[in-house]
């Protein structure tokens, strides 16, 4: 009898762990970045002067997982050296929830998140995380995904708004969008990657003083993706269509890139982007121009950010044709980019006369060093050769030297693992 009760008593120990059994882990990233900008973002002025700071992420990463449940928290602090006196009692960014989400895998094909979470598809053009930026990007978001063997279908939903309201607000809150809804789905075919997208984004404007509405963009198209052996190639295809502030949408973009390893270290490849934009003698109302709403669009058309960084929205578009020269050395990475940026549409002078579409080149160079498994310096040297054309958009002086010089160092370390 004694025996027996051992036995049933181990049995329930290990049920009770199986049942129970859970992973956590802990990180801490810490990314202090130097910058020097001389004409970042925009042609400097001959009335103006280059400026340079240090800024920083410190971000705790805690992942939680038992069975069907996961959960993840993200907190960070982003300052910049000096923004708080050595004896302040507050800081003045404070911490922040960059993702706060948990998980339910109904099966092993469904799961379902809820929370603030990072939103990142393909190469990142039309969603993206935006690491570069300090703070980055999430969404407080549902996304329902099915993803069986070779296939995967994401369905999102996020609804936002600025307090608990008890009544309709009168006037915009928020320059954040009112609601979306997207679909993404991603299949293989031998050694293609096709993917598709149908996104619906909703917007609030102020249409009178005292009527507020909702107008609704669409976002939908594909990317693929193609490797075998040394070549490399991959095609974004997307349209805009729906409302703005009340106005008709009608744009369009692509973009392509192939990419051949000629060595096992040195890779060489060629690519070219184009956002549609609007003639500045076009009198119709509708928008013309392209955006790529939650994109990382620091990673496209030059490190500078003249173009869909937080500016060139609702322009002339963009033609941007680059080379792509990439060397990998033990635990060091070079990479040189020269970008050629063009006007698709009319560029108008002061007299009304169209201009030259030529906007200008950007050459970009960056390394890194691993320094250790969760050590990486990295730094990036990028000039902007600017022409007339580019000044009559952005303003500032083609003929001063713009440049922009950044380094940067991010502490990675896993700070403890439970199971």
């Amino acid at each position: 009898m004694k025996t027996l009760k051992k036995i049933s008593l181990s049995i329930l120990g290990m049920m009770s762990l199986t049942t129970f059994a859970q992973e956590f882990d802990a990180s801490l990233q810490i990314r202090p970045r130097y910058e020097y900008r001389n004409g970042f973002k925009s042609l400097i002025k001959d009335s103006e002067d280059a400026t340079s700071f240090i800024s920083q992420r410190s971000r705790l990463n805690l992942n939680y997982k038992q069975e069907k449940l996961s959960a993840k928290l993200s907190l960070q602090n982003i300052r910049t050296w000096g923004d708080a006196a050595t004896t302040t009692t507050a800081d003045k960014n404070g911490v922040a929830v960059f993702e706060a989400w948990a998980q339910y895998d109904i099966d092993a094909k469904w799961s379902a998140r809820l929370g603030r979470q990072v939103l990142s598809y393909d190469n990142q053009r039309i969603f993206g995380e935006i690491d570069w930026a300090q703070q980055g990007q999430s969404h407080d978001a549902a996304v329902i995904s099915f993803h069986p063997t070779n296939h995967q279908l994401d369905l999102g939903f996020a609804l936002n708004a600025n307090a608990e309201n008890t009544l309709a607000p009168t006037t915009p809150y928020t320059t954040n969008y009112k609601s979306m809804q997207y679909a993404w789905y991603h299949t293989k075919f031998s050694k293609v990657n096709m993917s598709l997208l149908l996104m619906n984004t909703g917007y609030e404007f102020a249409k009178t003083l005292t009527d507020l509405e909702v107008d609704y963009k669409q976002t939908y198209g594909t990317y693929l993706s193609y490797k075998e052996n040394k070549w490399d190639a991959n095609l974004g295809l997307y349209g805009q269509s729906g409302k703005s502030f009340d106005n008709d949408v009608q744009a369009y973009y692509a973009g392509l890139n192939l990419g051949y390893a000629v060595t096992g270290k040195f890779k060489v490849g060629l690519g070219y982007e184009f956002l549609s934009g609007k003639d500045q003698n076009d009198t119709s109302s509708d928008f013309k121009s392209f955006t790529p709403l939650f994109g990382t669009n620091h990673g496209f058309n030059g490190l500078m950010d003249y173009f869909y960084v937080g500016n060139h929205i609702n322009n002339v578009g963009l033609s941007d044709a680059y080379l792509k020269l990439n060397y990998t050395q033990n635990k060091w990475q070079f990479s040189l980019t020269p970008h050629l940026f063009s006007a698709p549409n009319t560029v108008l002078d002061a007299s009304n006369m169209e201009m030259d579409s030529y906007l200008g080149t950007e050459i970009d160079f960056t390394t890194s060093y691993a320094i250790q498994k969760d050590i990486v310096a990295s730094a990036g040297y990028s000039q902007m050769f600017g022409s007339s054309t580019l000044e009559r958009l952005k303003g500032g002086n083609a003929g001063n030297t713009n440049n922009w010089v950044w380094v940067m160092v991010s502490f990675s370390p896993k700070l403890f693992t439970i199971k």
